[in-house]
């Protein structure tokens, strides 16, 4: 085979690496030659025979050596081959960017530039040199890491803030639902001579006005209870319009649970859910977050 090549030279087909990185071909000796007059193909110019294996830098092959003004010697040959760089991996470039990104996402991206940082530089390695950019997947992989373990350390200081953001919505929700059922026992009381409900079915009597049973139930609240709130039972068919100070006698308030549950404060909630606080309904309709030093000072005497 090697003597008919040498013997036909211009039936030699080549496979050519472009500056872009992509493969041309196949092309003949003649078209060879004028690619290097034409200075788009250099001594470290990929080539193979087509149909074979083996890629080579184009000024390793004698017979195209008279083609170059100065044939280099085999050192300098075979740094224009070490110097050729292929396409950068996106994959690299992608790596290393979520890998910083990690920085502000909690170390969220990070996850995804260590995988695209092993991918690319596998990739990279396997491409027989059309693909560069391995020092940049080595730092997307080495960034993603550090960032992708501080993940843990991220959660572990987010999570206090979290939970109290929930704590705090929760009981913005508990007060809510709570002025709505002390609005619903006013309303009750206008529409039946000023007389506020019976404590007996305080819960059945309102259920019109408030709409929903789930009016009665706090989220915060474990358990499975129908309703959270309890109503002062000195209000039991008490002249709303006779109450002395309004503003500051209980109407409802935070319980263990129990549908239409009353009574006064030897049913205020032990354990309050709200950052020490059990919320309040008063008899002007107005709600209150009540912390513990304040609940002894409760007025529940209409």
């Amino acid at each position: 085979v090697g003597g008919a090549i040498a013997q036909q030279p211009h039936r030699i087909m080549y496979k050519i690496i472009g500056a872009d990185g992509k493969e041309y071909g196949p092309v003949s000796v003649d078209q060879l030659r004028e690619l290097i007059s034409q200075g788009r193909a250099n001594l470290g110019t990929q080539v193979k025979i087509d149909n074979a294996n083996a890629w080579q830098p184009l000024g390793s092959l004698q017979e195209f050596a008279s083609a170059f003004t100065t044939p280099p010697p085999a050192a300098a040959q075979s740094h224009a081959s070490i110097t050729v760089r292929g396409k950068t991996s996106g994959m690299a470039i992608a790596s290393l960017v979520l890998g910083v990104m990690g920085l502000f996402s909690c170390g969220v991206t990070a996850l995804f530039g260590l995988v695209f940082g092993i991918v690319g530089f596998i990739a990279i390695k396997k491409s027989q040199g059309r693909l560069s950019g391995s020092g940049l997947a080595i730092a997307g992989i080495a960034v993603s890491a550090i960032f992708a373990l501080m993940l843990p350390l991220f959660a572990a200081l987010l999570l206090p803030a979290l939970t109290k953001a929930k704590a705090k919505a929760q009981g913005i929700l508990c007060m809510n639902n709570a002025k709505q059922i002390t609005l619903g026992i006013i309303l009750h009381a206008d529409a039946n001579t000023n007389a506020c409900p019976s404590a007996e079915n305080w819960c059945d009597a309102i259920l019109s006005e408030v709409g929903t049973n789930r009016i009665f139930q706090c989220n915060a609240a474990k358990g499975s209870s129908t309703s959270h709130f309890a109503y002062n039972k000195k209000l039991d068919g008490f002249d709303i319009e006779k109450v002395k100070d309004p503003a500051t006698t209980v109407m409802i308030f935070e319980t263990e649970g129990g549908w239409n549950s009353s009574g006064g404060s030897e049913l205020l909630l032990q354990k309050p859910r709200h950052a020490s606080a059990v919320v309040i309904g008063f008899a002007d309709g107005h709600v209150e977050m009540v912390g513990e030093s304040r609940l002894a000072q409760l007025n529940w005497d209409p």
